[in-house]
């Protein structure tokens, strides 16, 4: 913050008050609506489920890779599927829940990463000489398996990949909106603090009175001291 370096001179530094409507004006340009990433998020989570789900319960309707057996594990299925996967539903559900924009940011990046290794990791996998990471080989007809390459890695991650951007996209954006209350909140700001200030003096006293001690008396302004005196 700048007005920690100010001098002792300086307006801000006389004035605490400034610099608590400094932080509240910054602190609310990074919050966000949650609802800014609602429709991403869902769509975010729906599809990273589907890419870790699909490996397993895919077989059952004739839509698989090899080996085409339910729940099947491999060390392949848990690179280029479950993990990447995991991701995009972990960013979803980050971008949904957090009214933090870094925080939102992160979960969208995490996402996009996630779709682009949907979208790369069945042809960069098999590279990996005697680390077992391959997707196996899709089964049926020609048309099916040009579904199945898209419904479980192409297709997919570039799906991933569009709300991921649409979310770092309108995530990014410092909207009027937003402005607005960070406005707000910094009008709001100094006016919440005072009746805390205010009521300071009167806990005391109660919590003297509650332990059997006199309470200290406050100064009274100088004009009342003259006028009790004239009377």
């Amino acid at each position: 913050m700048k007005c920690r370096h100010r001098g002792s001179g300086s307006p801000q530094a006389s004035n605490p008050s400034a610099c608590t409507r400094e932080v509240i004006r910054m602190n609310g340009t990074l919050r966000v609506p949650r609802s800014r990433g609602a429709v991403s998020g869902v769509a975010l989570i729906l599809l990273g489920a589907w890419g870790a789900l699909i490996p397993f319960v895919g077989p059952y309707f004739h839509y698989a890779y090899t080996p085409d057996t339910g729940w099947s594990y491999t060390s392949g299925r848990f690179w280029l599927e479950i993990l990447p996967g995991a991701g995009a539903l972990l960013g979803g559900v980050i971008v949904l829940a957090s009214s933090y924009r870094p925080v939102a940011l992160f979960g969208a990046w995490l996402a996009a990463l996630s779709g682009g290794w949907f979208a790369v990791g069945s042809v960069l996998g098999p590279t990996w000489t005697g680390a077992g990471v391959t997707a196996g080989s899709p089964v049926g007809g020609t048309l099916l398996r040009a579904v199945e390459q898209l419904g479980f890695f192409t297709g997919l991650g570039i799906a991933i990949v569009f709300f991921a951007t649409l979310s770092l996209g309108r995530l990014s954006v410092v909207s009027v909106r937003d402005t607005k209350l960070a406005a707000k909140a910094k009008s709001a700001g100094p006016a919440e603090e005072k009746p805390a200030e205010a009521k300071a003096p009167r806990l005391g006293i109660r919590f003297a009175r509650l332990l059997g001690r006199p309470a200290a008396r406050t100064e009274e302004p100088a004009g009342e001291r003259v006028d009790s005196a004239a009377r």
